[in-house]
């Protein structure tokens, strides 16, 4: 999660227009997702995940026609003194969901927790309380990582007043988030 992909530009960009609530609640749904793949690996879900390939080739084309979407949306928005709330989110539970979704459809994330992982963790011999806890670090870890990346972003919207720099900042983060979307539709 720490390193730049679609979910970490997306909940920079959500922290830079709607600010760190929003960012966080997107946060979530990817913290969500994570710990679904997690568990999916954990109890042998791995090969219902091959079987179903086409679906998580679907969903990935959602999530990232979804970050095009909103890379677009952003690119494109006015500078004013309400810029930042032209594409300012008004759901939390719309945030979630784009969230939840990022992370179903991230490529990284599938392959490190129905391959990457279990090179490293014998997911079929892990007892209840094993699972809770690796549950537990996967959630406080994601939740510490995806705060700062909203948190910071968020501040940043804060300081930033000029029109100039507001219509930099939208055209920047509008460029990375669609750029995010295309490599995720492109991504095999």
């Amino acid at each position: 999660m720490a390193t730049p992909g679609p979910g970490t530009v997306a909940v920079m960009a959500r922290g830079l227009g709607s600010g760190f609530s929003h960012a966080f609640a997107l946060g979530m749904g990817m913290v969500l997702g994570d710990l679904i793949y997690f568990l999916v690996a954990v109890f042998g879900l791995s090969a219902i995940a091959t079987i179903m390939g086409d679906i998580f080739t679907i969903v990935k084309y959602i999530g990232g026609g979804y970050l095009v979407y909103i890379g677009v949306k952003i690119f494109f928005s006015t500078p004013s003194h309400q810029a930042i709330k032209s594409y300012k989110s008004k759901s939390f539970l719309k945030d979630f969901m784009a969230g939840l979704l990022i992370c179903i459809s991230n490529p990284k994330v599938i392959l490190f927790y129905l391959g990457f992982l279990p090179t490293f963790v014998n997911l079929e011999n892990l007892d209840t309380k094993s699972i809770v806890i690796i549950s537990c670090i996967v959630v406080i870890l994601l939740t510490i990582v995806i705060s700062s990346y909203a948190y910071f972003s968020a501040k940043v919207k804060d300081t930033i007043k000029k029109p100039k720099t507001q219509t930099a900042m939208n055209r920047f983060a509008g460029s990375i988030m669609t750029g995010a979307g295309v490599a995720l539709i492109l991504k095999t």
